[in-house]
């Protein structure tokens, strides 16, 4: 198959697309000429293959009822085996629509009012609001910072979550994009297992992993991972089709995947449009892999790109680097700011529109989230504006 190459630096403008990204500015912050760095999706083109695809489809005159097809599970099939090493069978797979909606359904599946639901803070704020929102109590164990990057205390990790029906793991960690090693799941598998706690592991970063970093399936660490857990996965990020939502879960224990299975079936919350099945299909090809290669070089050489300016023309402001995906989690404390300054100083001295730290729990004080899955130009650009904000 002939290579294809795909750019990077000539980006789309998303204005007038009901685009959350750019067309919510005003909404969010207040302001629409800001410079938007925050929720997580790409500006990048979705890869052509996967337009093509849906033009395909387009092209037939009627849009009916669909249903998977065996290329959509075949496809996910091939790519969790040939890629992260993990073979699963077609009984364990499931659609689900979004991994947040996912998040919401097991909790409904396993747990009742008042039951607690652990988190690893500063996380994706999703996952402790969902649990509040359907009346369930999260439970925080904060992460610790050392030589800026992100570990578990297991000691409070065990005291944490042995109370817990549910843990919802971020598998590579948002924010920070911490790869969590083969030997750190296991721990977390042992000890959830131990308590009978369900691990929900969300891996939606994972086809983000950047080199030398590799990704373990929590489900494939240990018999103990594969008994306790659910995943789920996506191609939306990795591809950048968020706006089609087209996740999935692999349940391997029998039990659990009998009782979440049946609770998704009752109220065809498994059912998925056309395209929700098209896009994995089509993503999982070998023109995927090509595509997955060349845009995590790109945002590997964008991560080293803000490190190096950093360092260089902004010592006040470290970062967590990440091992995958595209989103760096500025550690501004230095500047000694409050969290309402400092959001001040990013938006209106800066004009520049990103995720709050104290987003992602109490222990994102001092820190602001930056997507940099953008063009290099746009990227230097924005650092620029920090510069001159805080001179």
């Amino acid at each position: 198959m002939e290579k294809r190459t795909y750019d990077f630096e000539n980006i789309p403008c998303r204005f007038g697309t009901n685009s959350l990204k750019w067309d919510g500015l005003e909404s969010r912050y207040g302001h629409s000429d800001l410079l938007s760095m925050w929720i997580a999706d790409m500006d990048f083109c979705t890869p052509q293959f996967v337009i093509d695809a849906l033009h395909n489809r387009l092209n037939h005159a009627v849009l009916g009822y669909s249903m998977p097809g065996n290329e959509w599970s075949t496809a996910i099939i091939n790519w969790l085996e040939n890629r992260h090493n993990w073979k699963i069978e077609n009984d364990w797979l499931g659609f689900i629509p979004g991994i947040v909606r996912g998040i919401a359904f097991v909790i409904k599946t396993f747990t009742t009012a008042h039951d607690k639901v652990m988190v690893m803070s500063p996380v994706y704020h999703p996952f402790f609001h969902v649990a509040e929102d359907n009346g369930r109590q999260p439970e925080y164990c904060p992460l610790i910072i050392r030589d800026e990057q992100y570990y578990i205390d297991f000691n409070l990790f065990e005291e944490r979550v042995k109370n817990c029906k549910v843990f919802i793991l971020s598998n590579p960690h948002n924010p920070g994009g911490r790869v969590w090693t083969k030997e750190e799941l296991q721990q977390m598998a042992s000890i959830c297992h131990k308590y009978n706690v369900i691990v929900i592991s969300d891996e939606i970063h994972a086809d983000l992993t950047l080199k030398p970093y590799k990704h373990h399936p929590f489900a494939t660490v240990s018999k103990e991972a594969a008994e306790c857990s659910i995943t789920f996965m996506s191609p939306s990020k990795a591809f950048n089709t968020p706006g089609i939502i087209s996740s999935y879960s692999i349940v391997s224990n029998d039990e659990l995947r009998e009782k979440f299975y049946n609770y998704m079936t009752a109220s065809e919350y498994n059912q998925g449009n056309l395209f929700a099945y098209i896009v994995p299909a089509t993503a999982y090809s070998e023109l995927g892999t090509d595509w997955l290669e060349q845009v995590c070089s790109y945002i590997s050489d964008n991560i080293d790109f803000v490190e190096n300016f950093l360092t260089n023309e902004l010592p006040l402001l470290d970062m967590i680097r990440p091992q995958a995906s595209f989103l760096i989690f500025l550690d501004c404390r230095k500047l000694g700011l409050s969290q309402p300054e400092l959001e001040k100083l990013f938006i209106e001295k800066a004009g520049l529109a990103l995720n709050t730290g104290t987003m992602f729990g109490p222990e994102g004080e001092g820190f602001m989230r930056m997507n940099i899955a953008t063009s290099r130009t746009t990227i230097k650009e924005a650092l620029e504006r920090i510069k001159k904000a805080i001179e």
